[in-house]
């Protein structure tokens, strides 16, 4: 897995202003895998970023990067509470959640769509999009948005500028421990 893959799909995560992001790569070697993860993590705990992988089957791995402190913060919403509690999740333990999350991903036939609360999704937007089977949507960009529009959509701008911004300074030479805020 390459730091660029990083930079591409999880740079408002190393910016600190989401709490993680989810991306798929190809993953023929799961040795491989697993070592590059490992030295990447070695690197971008110490700055407060956590990288997991949630699955690997079919030369596929999906990958979680995300802030365990952001997490923390992000599952003491009443609703996301609610709405774990409801999946079996325990929310006042964000590491026991995401081990949760990991054994749902890989034993369900149905995907855990209460996925969006680990990726700083709005937890009405999860909600809504639970309940309505994806449908009846106001609008939509990292996420399918049943809430504030104008909030959502305003977010959106904000994760594509840091995105833009991210891959300039990857470009011009930054290291992924540069692009990376301590938090």
């Amino acid at each position: 897995m390459s730091e660029d893959l990083l930079i591409r799909h999880c740079s408002p995560t190393l910016a600190g202003i989401k709490t993680g992001n989810l991306f798929s790569c190809i993953c023929p070697c799961r040795k491989e895998l697993t070592k590059s993860i490992s030295g990447l993590n070695r690197r971008l705990v110490p700055r407060g970023i956590r990288i997991l992988p949630l699955r690997v089957c079919q030369g596929r791995a999906l990958i979680y990067v995300y802030r365990p402190h952001a997490l923390e913060d992000d599952l003491t919403d009443h609703q996301a509470r609610e709405l774990l509690l409801h999946y079996g999740y325990m929310p006042e333990n964000p590491n026991a959640c995401v081990m949760h999350l990991i054994r749902r991903l890989r034993s369900t036939e149905e995907f855990p769509h209460e996925i969006g609360l680990f990726l700083s999704y709005p937890p009405k937007d999860v909600l809504g999009f639970i309940l309505n089977r994806a449908c009846n949507h106001k609008c939509q960009g990292c996420w399918k948005v049943y809430g504030d529009e104008q909030e959502s959509k305003s977010i959106f701008e904000k994760y594509d500028l840091c995105s833009r911004i991210y891959s300039e300074q990857w470009k011009q030479g930054k290291s992924i421990e540069q692009l990376t805020v301590v938090g």
